[in-house]
């Protein structure tokens, strides 16, 4: 764990040139650091922003900014915090760190302010996480559920599950103590009714991690299909741009075509790909093996079929190959006055025109919004936090089990405190230095 008695510095705005470049300190001799390199019109007060001139080591004006002091512990960092916004020139900013760095300031870690709100109690780990997604946030709906996590709504909605977990434990735990009065604190299917009280949140809320992943890292959706059917027409369409190169003749792509785009805020990664058939081509061959790669692994795929052609056997090999897959069937040039048969399921769309464009992306939206919480709730968004409601599940299924098959329950109990200490790991009541420094090492410097 770092040293959270230093006094520590680093530049909180993006590298380059801007119109401001903020520095920060966080540390019990943030102000006595700072107070030294400026010539400030009034003194630094709490919570008030300050006028001041930057000076060089020879006392000679480099710039002018304006200085506000944090007083602990009302501060990102419950600590005292000094930020100096100058004008934005990466020389001058890094004048002002190395500086710092002369009166004792110790330059910070990736994500080291933001641990240090952690450990002081200010954020809990969902919080402190949640910040980092706000900052990577590229669509505004990811950026709305960074906003929640961080006002504490995964917090709000364990603080409950883990409170009928501890009465719980507390309960038996009194059974334990007064076994020797004969007395049953708690009768057999209540414990099983409470444990099962609290599988059903911690049950809704595992369940969001699949839509929760979506919202904050995206999914690929790819478009297949034969050569010549309009995939790289729709892909056009739905990119709203001449991205791929469209032509009369079949097998134009040989290659994987990839653009992001934003639906309804959610990020896409479209791949354009090979037209699928058997070719003797070495370059579409490899084309079409990385097709079937991206159909693979793609989170949702887009079979288009051609409207002025009969289904062809590929088609039916497709469909059938991701039955059990999130896909749509398009029947795409219905603008060619189409005479084949094709199924009546299937969405009809002209990539030239844009006739089903706005349905395509609704169908799209509605394969996602299958896994979107029935109700307004808080999301997993990342794999440390579906791993530790599952990991409480998983014990308190057990402990449901032992209570069924009568087992004593101070046997019981390690699996409840199991179930405990993975929900109490979720917020980082209990979460090891190692994992707490593996999670802000992904943070950018400065915040």
């Amino acid at each position: 764990m770092l040293d959270s008695q230093d006094t520590i510095v680093a530049i909180s705005t993006p590298p380059g040139r801007g119109g401001i470049g903020i520095v920060r300190l966080s540390g019990p001799d943030a102000r006595s650091i700072v107070e030294p390199l400026l010539k400030l019109r009034h003194p630094l007060a709490p919570a008030q922003a300050r006028f001041a001139k930057i000076l060089d080591n020879t006392g000679q004006t480099l710039d002018e900014a304006v200085v506000t002091y944090f007083q602990k512990p009302h501060s990102y960092t419950s600590e005292d915090i000094v930020e100096i916004a100058a004008h934005g020139s990466p020389v001058l900013l890094d004048l002002l760190v190395r500086q710092c760095l002369t009166s004792g300031a110790r330059l910070a870690e990736p994500g080291e302010f933001t641990q240090r709100a952690f450990l002081s109690g200010r954020l809990d780990l969902t919080q402190a996480e949640a910040v980092s997604d706000l900052i990577d946030a590229t669509t505004l709906h990811q950026a709305r559920l960074a906003a929640q996590q961080l006002g504490g709504s995964l917090s709000r909605q364990i603080t409950p599950i883990k409170q009928q977990l501890t009465t719980l434990i507390a309960t038996l735990e009194a059974g334990i103590d007064f076994a020797e009065d004969d007395l049953e604190v708690i009768p057999t299917a209540e414990i099983i009714a409470r444990i099962e009280s609290i599988q059903t949140p911690l049950t809704a809320l595992e369940q969001t991690s699949s839509y929760g992943r979506i919202v904050r890292s995206g999914f690929t959706l790819a478009i297949v299909g034969r050569p010549n059917a309009g995939k790289s027409s729709l892909f056009n369409r739905l990119v709203e741009r001449d991205r791929a190169i469209v032509t009369a003749t079949p097998g134009t792509t040989r290659d994987l075509v990839t653009e992001h785009v934003s639906l309804e805020g959610i990020p896409v990664q479209l791949i354009d790909t090979a037209g699928l058939r058997d070719s003797t081509d070495e370059a579409e061959s490899i084309g079409i093996a990385k097709s079937r790669q991206a159909m693979a692994e793609a989170d949702i795929v887009l079979i288009v079929l051609d409207a002025t052609a009969p289904p062809h056997q590929e088609d039916h090999a497709t469909i059938q190959v991701l039955q059990d897959r999130p896909n749509l069937i398009i029947i795409n040039k219905i603008d060619l006055s189409p005479t084949p048969q094709h199924p009546n399921s299937a969405l009809k769309t002209s990539a030239i025109t844009g006739s089903g464009i706005p349905e395509l992306r609704q169908a799209i939206l509605a394969i996602l919004t299958k896994q979107a919480p029935t109700q307004e709730t808080a999301l997993l968004t990342n794999l440390r936090q579906q791993q530790a409601v599952t990991a409480s599940l998983t014990a308190l299924q057990r402990a449901k089990q032992g209570v069924a098959a009568t087992i004593p329950h101070e046997m019981i109990l390690l699996d409840l405190y199991e179930a405990l200490h993975a929900l109490d790991a979720l917020t980082g009541t209990t979460t090891s230095d190692d994992i707490l420094n593996l999670i802000f090492s992904k943070f950018c410097i400065g915040k």
